[in-house]
């Protein structure tokens, strides 16, 4: 059989593995990432513990394209007290109090300079916000707006103790060999501080999935990456963009996998590729009250891998998209916000999307052009109205779409054919020798 039919039933309760991600993400919470740093490194490390990560280092300085690796930036502590001695603000409760790599800065100041260094939310008067500035220096703390508007005419003493130098970015990278050459690649971002969905849910989503193929019989090869979004992977695909791009058949950007809500799809820029279809099969299949987005809607690292000149097949298969929820980027997108039925329901659903690429074979047309059916008995001797019948209509529609793309499922439902008939169609042109599994 050439193509591999199988339904897994979707479990509907806390499983172990949704509590194990569940308690690494509440390991690696407090850790204060940024898309440099001691904080990436640490993560890296504990997360080694269970997948064995390559960790890399690109120096400060180096182009990537048309951007450039920035100084490494690392803070040990920062805090706001007021003339009386009274803790406005530490760094130590919350991490994301802290502009992202601010520079360090002992002074006192007036409520009103200090204010053009606050920043917080309106609209959500309890949460802290999520603020950086990597590539202008610049210092700046987060509070909640509730906590703003209570600030008394006063001299602040602020002090943020951080250092911004020539170092490095930092990645993690795990490569399983498969039976083939052929990729999958499964990405995820790890420079976001202290919010659960967007991204512990990916790093600890990831590494789940990582653990379950070294555990299980590969067709593809796996790139399973861990980086800092956007400058990471334009530095990942600046070391790697000619293998990726020979080898990658379909690819996942892993984030905001983590709470109970709906599930959301974000296509390729293509939004035909096997990753695609495979999505929105598995989707339509397990929640077919999926949230679909448009490319339009990209935000994360979609839009490197997606971009012109790369056109790699990355999809993102989501709960909460980043940027459609109120928790997101700020400190309401805490461990309470995900769950391990929300982190466990988002690995069943990649995981059924690599079993469908792994068991379902694409094919690839052997001849440029359409070959000669006849000379091999696969088309009537006689050519006339009326005698072409749907054997040879499947045969050539196969052959029209052996792009390396479409599997069997896919080519059925465009064909609107049986997938038995098209799955006998492959087989005869398998057998002559115009196709291959790709």
């Amino acid at each position: 059989m050439f193509y591999k039919r199988f339904c897994r039933p979707q479990i509907i309760m806390k499983s172990i593995e949704g509590k194990r991600m569940h308690g690494l993400a509440e390991r690696l919470f407090n850790i204060c990432r940024s898309i440099t740093g001691n904080g990436v490194r640490q993560t890296l490390d504990i997360l080694r513990e269970f997948i064995p990560l390559t960790v890399h280092e690109v120096p400060s300085g180096i182009r990537v394209f048309d951007w450039e690796i920035p100084k490494e930036w690392n803070i040990k502590s920062a805090w706001i007290l007021d003339s009386k001695g009274n803790t406005i603000i530490d760094f130590a409760n919350n991490n994301l109090h802290v502009v992202g790599y601010s520079t360090s800065v002992d002074t006192q100041v007036p409520l009103l300079e200090l204010q053009e260094h606050l920043y917080s939310i309106p609209e959500h008067p309890d949460a802290i916000p999520y603020v950086t500035s990597y590539y202008k220096e610049q210092w700046g703390f987060c509070i909640a707006d509730r906590a703003r508007k209570n600030l008394k005419e006063d001299t602040y003493h602020v002090n943020i103790n951080s250092e911004l130098k020539n170092g490095s970015l930092t990645y993690g990278e795990l490569i399983l060999p498969g039976k083939s050459e052929k990729e999958v690649l499964l990405s995820t971002y790890i420079c976001h501080p202290s919010m659960a969905n967007d991204n512990l849910s990916g790093l600890v989503v990831t590494t789940e999935l990582a653990n379950w193929l070294m555990s299980t019989p590969r067709r593809y090869t796996y790139r399973i990456i861990f980086i800092p979004e956007t400058i990471g992977s334009l530095a990942y695909l600046s070391r790697n963009l000619d293998a990726m791009k020979k080898n990658i058949v379909a690819g996942f950007n892993i984030t905001c996998v983590g709470d109970d809500r709906e599930y959301s799809y974000l296509p390729s820029r293509n939004g035909n590729t096997r990753a695609d279809r495979v999505a929105l099969r598995v989707l339509k299949k397990r929640h077919p009250s999926f949230v679909r987005h448009s490319f339009l809607d990209r935000g994360s690292d979609e839009r490197q891998y997606c971009s012109p000149g790369i056109d790699l097949p990355v999809v993102s298969v989501m709960r909460s998209k980043y940027g459609t929820y109120p928790e997101y980027h700020t400190s309401l997108d805490n461990l309470q916000f995900i769950t391990p039925s929300g982190l466990q329901g988002s690995f069943d659903v990649l995981k059924e999307c690599i079993e469908w690429i792994e068991h379902n074979h694409a094919y690839r047309a052997v001849y440029l052009g359409e070959p000669q059916l006849g000379k091999r008995g696969l088309y009537p001797v006689i050519s006339r109205r009326g005698n072409i019948g749907i054997d040879i209509e499947l045969l050539q529609n196969v052959l029209a779409y052996a792009n390396g793309e479409y599997d069997i499922p896919a080519m059925a439902e465009i064909f609107n054919a049986s997938e038995s008939d098209v799955e006998k169609a492959v087989e005869s042109l398998l057998k002559a020798g115009l196709v291959i599994d790709s």
